[in-house]
């Protein structure tokens, strides 16, 4: 092991993070740009002018965002807010980014996904007096799926937390029903009324889920499981039962099922397995995971780096790690994913109420088993060569839904079960996080009478979904010309 890598601890299982002490301690990138004033403009460096910002609006007074810039000033605003997400990345030159930046030219709905901070700074500081929640942070159709829960058996739950932070219930509504009222146009082809009708169909869902919820107290057992799902779940089951066996020899292995693949996904990287069986070890020890079954001798097979994958996080290193399964003949082995964490799209800019979910990787963890009881034992942070990575199982049996097969029936009924999901997540910040108080029944309380608040969160997203449209159009004509492609002269990282 090199004297830059060691596993960081994450903490106990289900223990909430301490509230802020104050101070903002996160870092970014910086960039030299041209000279105003005599002031240098640095790339990444505008987190606090937006914090303020957020501030400022939730105190009440009268504050301008984002929202009311039109024309070229608005374009500017998109372009300057996509080079702020991706300083880090333009700063090491990180492989995989321009990739991402031609992504999001060639898809609306991508574009959406993978410009969230873009979405938040647009909300900056809204909703501040709303019941806090452990938000999910980038709510939308694709980030709900099938994942192994601790005992590795299939569910259907919120699976991806590298945004989550604390902050307004309503932040994570708005988010996803904006997803709701995109996807439905860019998968479907679904004209503006139905589109409202799926999107009101996800808030309903959220609200029936609260209810229950407040109703029952179930919140800490509940989960969608192949016997308990809705229809259109269950046949997203059936689609992942893939056995392990295939699912590596499709995906992963080798010839000889010794190690991982080489091609344009996987990068083979053998010369550290060393390096890499003691962050397995030390993740093992923290999370509680005792070698024998199916984690047979916790040994470290093979390394590689993993290329292309992901969206919001396209061109964020990752690591996908080998571990021999108990039957040693390659039939069996796991794949443990470590992908670079970093800021959440929302800090600084979403009222916290003073709650505070961590750092980075520890704070993607605390997130995970905040919202997922039981979840993936792999779960966890770790430091690689000085940088915080979150952890993670891959398996066979992780599986999106096919959003493009989905009809306008199916559609309502996918929202329904996502909100019902969502609401669960929230349901459970007062079990196992710093909420303090039956959440439940707050929230129910605020969003009173219900039929205007649902209506309210459906105008948003139509709004913002017309918003992101233009964005992207103005986004694509900055691409073409050559805005995201510039060679910047370049800061160390400053505090």
């Amino acid at each position: 092991m090199t004297s830059k890598t060691r596993a960081k601890s994450t903490g106990s299982k289900g223990e909430a993070s301490a509230r802020k002490s104050g101070g903002n301690k996160s870092s970014a990138s910086k960039s030299r740009a041209p000279e105003m004033k005599g002031k240098q403009t640095k790339l990444g460096s505008r987190h606090a002018a937006y914090q303020e910002l957020a501030e400022r609006f939730a105190s009440g007074a009268a504050i301008a965002l984002p929202t009311m810039l039109d024309g070229h000033a608005r374009r500017l605003h998109v372009r300057a807010c996509v080079l702020d997400d991706h300083a880090e990345r333009i700063d090491s030159n990180a492989q995989g980014t321009q990739d991402k930046f031609a992504a999001l030219a060639d898809d609306l709905y991508s574009f959406f996904r993978g410009t969230a901070l873009l979405f938040y700074r647009d909300i900056a500081g809204r909703d501040a007096a709303r019941p806090k929640v452990l938000l999910l942070g980038d709510v939308h159709p694709g980030n709900f799926g099938v994942m192994p829960n601790g005992d590795n058996i299939p569910i259907f739950s919120v699976n991806d937390f590298d945004e989550v932070t604390y902050g307004p219930y309503a932040w994570d509504l708005k988010r996803g029903a904006t997803g709701f009222m995109l996807a439905t146009k860019c998968e479907s082809g679904m004209k503006r009324k139905k589109r409202r009708k799926v999107t009101r169909a996800f808030v309903k869902g959220y609200i029936k889920g609260l209810k229950h919820f407040a109703r029952h107290g179930t919140e800490t057992q509940d989960v969608f499981r192949m016997d308990n799902a809705p229809a259109i779940i269950r046949s997203l089951f059936e689609e992942a039962l893939t056995p392990r066996s295939e699912w590596l020899a499709d995906k992963h292995h080798d010839e000889a099922r010794k190690g991982f693949r080489s091609d344009a996904t996987l990068q083979p990287v053998s010369s550290r397995v060393e390096e890499f069986q003691a962050l397995i070890d030390t993740l093992a020890q923290r999370n509680g995971i005792e070698k024998g079954g199916r984690f047979g001798e916790l040994k470290v097979k093979d390394v590689a780096m993993r290329h292309g994958a992901g969206c919001a996080s396209l061109g964020l290193a990752r690591f996908y790690v080998m571990v021999e399964g108990p039957e040693a003949d390659g039939s069996d082995d796991l794949i443990i994913e470590m992908k670079r964490a970093r800021r959440s799209a929302l800090d600084g800019v979403v009222p916290t109420g003073d709650l505070d979910p961590g750092e980075r990787a520890d704070r993607i963890a605390n997130g995970q088993r905040i919202h997922l009881p039981h979840g993936d034992v792999f779960f966890g942070a770790v430091e690689i060569e000085g940088e915080s990575f979150m952890t993670r199982e891959r398996a066979p049996f992780r599986e999106d839904m096919d959003l493009d097969d989905l009809d306008f029936d199916e559609w309502r009924e996918y929202a329904d079960a996502c909100g019902r999901s969502l609401a669960l997540a929230h349901a459970r910040s007062d079990d196992a996080g710093a909420i303090d108080h039956d959440i439940e029944p707050a929230i129910l309380k605020d969003m009173e009478p219900h039929g205007l608040f649902v209506d309210d969160i459906v105008c948003f997203a139509d709004e913002a979904a017309k918003r992101i449209k233009s964005d992207w159009k103005a986004y694509r004509r900055d691409f073409r010309k050559g805005a995201f492609a510039r060679e910047y002269t370049r800061y160390a990282p400053q505090d």
